[in-house]
């Protein structure tokens, strides 16, 4: 059975991303090039930033058309972050609000992709 461990987004500057990501979880990047920074988790799952500019990176799509998740532990951890993530100006483009799944809100990297913060389905 093949397990996903890594998630690509498409950006414009990969410098700007990585300072971005680096805030935002508290951690460095295992791998950085000009083109390509990379942040690994404990999971084992890894988070790519390519950039849309590199020589050899090709897409027919456009747009953003998914969300990375940050499951947390209960509502109190969704507002926390909340909190924290518009006192530190990142740009919320869903504000805190519940779902039919729990308290979430949605968040935007420098590059328009979507970040929420849920809980994990119960």
């Amino acid at each position: 059975m093949l397990l996903p461990n890594l998630i690509l987004s498409y950006v414009r500057n990969p410098a700007e991303s990585s300072a971005f990501y680096s805030r935002l979880l508290g951690r460095q990047p295992s791998a950085s090039f000009p083109t390509y920074v990379a942040f690994e988790f404990d999971s084992g799952l890894s988070l790519g930033l390519w950039s849309m500019s590199a020589e050899n990176f090709h897409t027919a799509g456009s747009g953003n058309r998914t969300e990375l998740a940050f499951m947390v532990e209960n509502d109190a951890a969704v507002e926390r972050l909340y909190g924290v993530w518009r006192q530190e100006g990142v740009t919320i483009e869903q504000e805190l609000m519940t779902a039919v799944f729990g308290r979430t809100f949605v968040a935007l990297d420098p590059d328009g992709h979507r970040l929420r913060v849920c809980t994990p389905d119960d």
